[in-house]
């Protein structure tokens, strides 16, 4: 086992992750909080790679993470290839196994997405771990013997997941699972001395599974602390929106509507969010407090939201295009220097459709869902309501030429200020 690198650590890291609302439970706080003061800490956090795409929620983990190795402690990221290969028991039912080659792939994709917001070099570098390395190993026989002796089946079964379960079943693979991830713990901290393992309060079974399961096998000490699940103002998950979950792959959801996605949140949550998913400071989050409260119309909060986050996650040029598309498409720049993969993803969002060939720009309007008929495309061009790639049509005939298409294949109509379509062309 290596010595702790000599690295300064910040005293005040507890105070700010419960400022920013990121303490949801913990084993022992004033304990954590000593032995983090006195020291470089390592702490691991986990992922299980049951989709190709980590989502919102795995983000509060990362970014939680970054906090602690910002402030001199050491992480320990572990995408766990063998958990992966059973999942979480979920109350909604039993997972879908998944095949060891789609794990180990979503394992790579995983590892690929964390490794951006960890710095590997330095007196406090990230490790990469894989609880695959040393659970595919272990036989039935150990594993029964070494870990299973030490989980009694009446807490097992009162655990708030598996009690939503019993009615309908639940599989002994998926029973099991908090062995699994508690052993993860174990391993870590005779291996590595790792003393901390945080995740999301839907976790906090497992983290002090990991706790107990150290106590009585080595007498050691460890600590874990969940963070809150994030919600909408109505309590209900931020997981999802209408198409699908919300990925952290660009190929999964698009940047331009990840930006959208934080742009667009209450403005009830907006400071919650700044708190949690931005490194911006007190001041500065509290500033933006104070402008949603007083002048909500103006959106800071969330623009300042949509920016940082969308910045962390796939970078300042790409929250550029967005914002130089989201520019001109509402008229105030050139769509033409627009990245295609950029237009798209915005035009898809507002709402394209696709045509083999351009009509006329009466029958775009119509098309496009932007006029219900005819008669009310006519009338739109009429009063000067009608454009076309940004620029006024007047003529009910025109027809798009091939010098129109933006990327060679798009246009985009726009129905007074603030109603868009997009028709694809081929």
């Amino acid at each position: 086992m290596t010595e702790r690198p000599i690295v300064a650590v910040d005293p005040n890291l507890i105070n700010d992750l419960e400022w920013r609302g990121l303490l949801a439970n913990s084993t022992d706080l004033d304990a954590l909080r000593a032995e983090l003061a006195e020291g470089p800490v390592r702490f691991y956090v986990g992922f299980d790679p049951t989709a190709p795409s980590l989502h919102l929620g795995n983000l509060v983990q990362i970014l939680t993470a970054k906090r602690l190795q910002d402030a001199g402690h050491v992480p320990y990221a572990l995408v766990g290839g063998a958990t992966g290969m059973i999942g979480d028991p979920k109350e909604s039912g039993e997972r879908t196994l998944n095949s060891l080659d789609t794990v180990k792939d979503w394992v790579r994709r995983v590892q690929s997405q964390i490794e951006p917001f960890l710095s590997f070099e330095g007196d406090n570098a990230a490790t990469m771990v894989n609880n695959y390395d040393w659970t595919a190993p272990l036989s039935t026989i150990d594993f029964l013997r070494d870990i299973g002796k030490h989980f009694p089946v009446n807490r097992m079964l009162a655990r708030d997941v598996v009690k939503s379960r019993l009615e309908q079943g639940i599989s002994f693979t998926e029973f099991s699972y908090v062995l699994l991830q508690s052993m993860d713990f174990l391993e870590l901290y005779r291996q590595h001395d790792v003393k901390l393992q945080f995740g999301g309060s839907d976790q906090w079974g497992n983290l002090t599974g990991g706790v107990e399961l150290i106590r009585r096998a080595t007498g050691g000490k460890a600590h874990a602390f969940s963070t809150p699940l994030v919600t909408k103002a109505d309590g209900t998950k931020y997981g999802k929106t209408e198409g699908g979950a919300l990925w952290l792959d660009p190929e999964l959801m698009s940047p331009w509507a990840f930006y959208q996605f934080w742009l667009n949140v209450e403005d009830v949550k907006v400071g919650e969010l700044l708190r949690i998913f931005t490194f911006l400071t007190r001041e500065e989050i509290e500033e933006l407090d104070a402008q949603t409260a007083e002048k909500p119309f103006l959106r800071a909060g969330q623009k300042a939201l949509a920016e940082h986050v969308t910045t962390l996650v796939h970078g300042r040029g790409e929250t550029e295009k967005i914002k130089a598309a989201a520019a001109a498409l509402f008229g105030g720049g050139d769509l033409h220097s627009l990245s295609v993969p950029t237009l798209a993803a915005a035009l898809g969002e507002a709402g394209a459709v696709k045509l083999e060939k351009p009509g006329s720009i009466v029958e775009l309007l119509v098309a496009s869902g932007l006029s219900k008929s005819n008669g009310e495309a006519r009338r739109t061009i009429a009063e000067g309501g009608a454009y076309l790639n940004n620029e006024r049509v007047e003529d009910p005939e025109f027809v798009p030429a091939e010098s129109n298409l933006i990327g060679g294949s798009w246009l985009v109509l726009r129905r007074g200020k603030k109603n868009l379509a997009g028709i694809e062309i081929g």
